[in-house]
C-alpha cells in the first residue's frame, strides 16, 4: 500500500516544485532589467554582471543550506520561509537607490531563499521517486529557464507600462503567492526531508570522488558559457547587431530551448549513459561558437546563441540525473547542493569578464573564444566518466 500512496502524491509534490519555481527561474530573465537599470541607478554593465553573480551565488549558498534544515523545521514550513526571504530580497531591489542595497536584495537574499526552497522541493520529490528519475529531475531544472522563459515578455511589457520598481514589486507579490501555494501544496504531498529509518544510504564511497570533481568540471564548463547566455542575452543579440525587439524575443526563446533541453537531458540519461549525453551537449555548444567566430550577426547570433544554450541545458538535466545514478536519492539533496557550487563559480567567471569585456570593447567576441576552449574542454572530460554507477 506505500507505493501506490507515493505514487498519487508525486503529482502533488511535482506541483508544489512548479509553483515555486517558476517564478523564482526568473532570475535567469536578469538581462531584461539590465538597461532600466543602468539608466534608473546608472550602473555600468559590469556591476550589474556582479549583482547577477552574487544572485547565484546566494543561490548555490542556500542549496548547501537547506539540508542543515531538514531535520529542523517540515518541508512546508521551509518552503515558505525561504520564499518569504526571497520575496524582501526583491522588496529590497525594488526600493534600491544604489548598488549595495540592490546586491543585497536580489543578489544575497533572492538568491539564497531560492536555493533553500529548491534544494528542500528537490530532496522531497526524489525521495518519493521509483522510476524515471532522470525525465523528473530533467523537468525539475528545466523550470528555472522556464519560468525566464514566461517572465521575460512579462516584464518586458511592465517595464514599458509601470517601469522598474513596480515590475520588481509585481514580482515580490508573486513570490510571496507561490511561496504559500508551494508550501500548502507540499503539505498535501506528505512531503518529507529524510528517508525512513535504516533507509538512508551511506555516503559516496571515497573512490567516487574522482567521479565528482570531473562531473564538476563538466557542469562547470556548460554552464559557464550557458549562464553568459542567460544573463546577457538580450545585451549579446543587440551587440551583434539585433534591434531591441529581436533581443527580447531571442531571450523569450534562448530560455525556452535550454528548459526544453533540461527535459530531454534527463530523458535521455534514463535511455543512455549520462556521460555520452554530455559529451554530445558540449559538441553542439562547442559548434555554435565555431559558427558564431566564423559568422557574426544578428540572427546567426540568436541560432548559436540558442545553440549554447541547448548545450548548457543538456548538460544540465543529464547531471541531475547522473547524481541519482551515482549517489541515490537519500544522498540527493547534498550531493546537489556540492555540485551546484560548479554553477555558482560559473556564473561569477565567465559571465562578469563578459559584462567587462562589453564595457572596455562593445562586444562579445573574446569571450565567444573563451567559451570555445571551455566547451572543447568538457567534451574530453565528460567523455572520461564511467557509463554506470561504481559501487
Amino acid at each position: 500500500m506505500i507505493e501506490p500512496l507515493v505514487s498519487r502524491r508525486v503529482p502533488l509534490a511535482l506541483a508544489a516544485v512548479v509553483a515555486l519555481n517558476l517564478p523564482l527561474g526568473t532570475v535567469y530573465a536578469f538581462s531584461v532589467f539590465i538597461r532600466p537599470l543602468e539608466a534608473e541607478l546608472g550602473l555600468t554593465r559590469a556591476a550589474l554582471s556582479v549583482v547577477f553573480g552574487l544572485a547565484i551565488l546566494g543561490f548555490t549558498l542556500g542549496m548547501n543550506a537547506g539540508p542543515l534544515l531538514y531535520r529542523l523545521a517540515s518541508a512546508p514550513l521551509l518552503i515558505a520561509g525561504a520564499a518569504g526571504l526571497a520575496g524582501f530580497g526583491i522588496v529590497l531591489a525594488a526600493t534600491a537607490e544604489g548598488i549595495v542595497q540592490l546586491a543585497l536584495g536580489y543578489g544575497a537574499l533572492f538568491g539564497f531563499g531560492g536555493g533553500v526552497a529548491y534544494v528542500v522541493l528537490l530532496q522531497g520529490v526524489n525521495l518519493m521517486l521509483t522510476g524515471r528519475r532522470g525525465l523528473v529531475n530533467g523537468f525539475i531544472v528545466s523550470l528555472y529557464p522556464l519560468g525566464a522563459m514566461i517572465g521575460a515578455p512579462v516584464f518586458g511589457w511592465a517595464l514599458t507600462e509601470y517601469g522598474l520598481r513596480a515590475t520588481l514589486g509585481g514580482l515580490a507579490v508573486t513570490l510571496a503567492v507561490a511561496g504559500l501555494a508551494g508550501a500548502l501544496l507540499a503539505a498535501a504531498s506528505g512531503m518529507r526531508m529524510a528517508a525512513p529509518a535504516g533507509g538512508v544510504a551511506p555516503p559516496p564511497a571515497a573512490r567516487q570522488l574522482s567521479i565528482f570533481l570531473r562531473l564538476w568540471l563538466v557542469f562547470f564548463l556548460a554552464a559557464a558559457a550557458g549562464l553568459t547566455v542567460l544573463g546577457q542575452a538580450a545585451g549579446m543579440v543587440e551587440a551583434y547587431g539585433g534591434t531591441k525587439a529581436l533581443a527580447l524575443s531571442a531571450t523569450t526563446a534562448i530560455t525556452g530551448c535550454i528548459a526544453a533541453a533540461r527535459i530531454g537531458g534527463g530523458w535521455l540519461a534514463d535511455r543512455i549513459p549520462a556521460p555520452l549525453v554530455m559529451v554530445a551537449a558540449h559538441v553542439l555548444a562547442l559548434s555554435a561558437d565555431v559558427l558564431l567566430v566564423l559568422f557574426p550577426g544578428p540572427l546567426l547570433a540568436v541560432a548559436t546563441l540558442a545553440m549554447i544554450g541547448i548545450g548548457y541545458g543538456l548538460v544540465s538535466g543529464s547531471v541531475a540525473a547522473a547524481i541519482g545514478i551515482y549517489w541515490g536519492a537519500a544522498q540527493y539533496g547534498r550531493l546537489a547542493g556540492r555540485l551546484y557550487a560548479a554553477w555558482c563559480v560559473a556564473a561569477i567567471t565567465l559571465p562578469v569578464v563578459a559584462g567587462r569585456v562589453f564595457d572596455l570593447t562593445g562586444g562579445y567576441a573574446a569571450v565567444i573564444m573563451i567559451a570555445t576552449a571551455g566547451n572543447l574542454l568538457g567534451v574530453a572530460i565528460a567523455g572520461s566518466l564511467p557509463r554506470r554507477a561504481q559501487g
